[in-house]
């Protein structure tokens, strides 16, 4: 089973998990890679676990708490 834990892993463990989890963050995509390196700061500096991360965005994606308002679908309309 693979150590994810900071007590488990060294900073540099941490950065190739976040590296390898995201995909290829160095090459040209849609812009979401530096957005989901900051997301995973904390975690490669060994100041909060992963699972606290992703508890936190789940829960703010679910709640739409940060999210922009919706009025309606537009597919619907065609």
């Amino acid at each position: 089973m693979r150590r994810l834990l900071i007590a488990e892993t060294t900073r540099e463990e941490r950065e190739r998990i976040v590296a390898e989890s995201i995909g290829n963050i160095d090459g040209a995509c849609d812009g979401c890679s530096p957005g989901l390196i900051r997301m995973y700061q904390d975690y490669i500096e060994g100041r909060r676990e992963l699972k606290e991360i992703n508890r936190e965005f789940n829960a703010r994606y679910v709640s739409g708490a940060t999210g922009p308002d919706r009025s309606g679908c537009d597919w619907a309309e065609r």
